[in-house]
């Protein structure tokens, strides 16, 4: 079975959007290189980033997101981002009127049930859940297996934080990944259990 893993780029003061849920420049690496990270033909990153970011989007099976980052991505077109085979959006409420029930996104109430499900899905792929809300209560329920993140250096003050409203403390390892890139620090840590 797949670990679970929680990421997202993030400003160094911990928020993955700012109040009116823009991202500002937390994603201005994957554009500030010469070695193309997909097809798109529109994410270029340095060879660094490159060699720490292809394999590990190589290895996710499902992402897990909440029903607000699905609503703001108007569902990705139907089309899972980066190659990723499934989604797996935790709601309260159904899919929205017209979902084409083909698509490869499933909705599910709870995360519990979301991390069954994308694990279902994924097999021995990773499961990467959204951080923010949902990926703080993935954690708070004692089902993430390792965080990353992609610090961007950039203060936002106050925000969407990377956690969540996450009450309690949760202990991770130390960091075994911390990898510059141009504009980015990325890190790896595995929750302590």
């Amino acid at each position: 079975m797949g670990k679970v893993v929680m990421y997202s780029s993030v400003s160094v003061d911990g928020f993955i959007a700012d109040e009116q849920d823009q991202p500002g420049p937390l994603f201005d690496w994957l554009t500030s290189g010469d070695v193309p990270l997909d097809d798109s033909g529109v994410l270029t990153v340095s060879q660094t980033s490159y060699d720490h970011t292809r394999p590990y989007w190589d290895q996710i099976g499902v992402t897990i997101a909440g029903r607000h980052v699905f609503d703001l991505t108007d569902g990705w077109d139907g089309k899972p981002p980066g190659g990723i085979d499934h989604v797996v959006v935790v709601t309260h409420r159904p899919a929205p009127d017209g979902w084409d029930p083909g698509a490869p996104f499933h909705f599910v109430d709870g995360v519990e049930a979301a991390v069954a499900k994308a694990r279902e899905l994924a097999g021995d792929r990773l499961v990467e859940v959204a951080a923010g809300d949902v990926g703080g209560q993935v954690l708070a329920a004692g089902l993430v297996d390792e965080v990353r993140m992609d610090v961007v250096p950039v203060v936002f003050g106050s925000g969407k934080r990377f956690f969540g409203s996450v009450d309690a403390q949760h202990l991770l390892e130390d960091p075994d990944v911390a990898i510059q890139g141009n504009r980015v620090l990325h890190l790896r840590y595995r929750v302590r259990r």
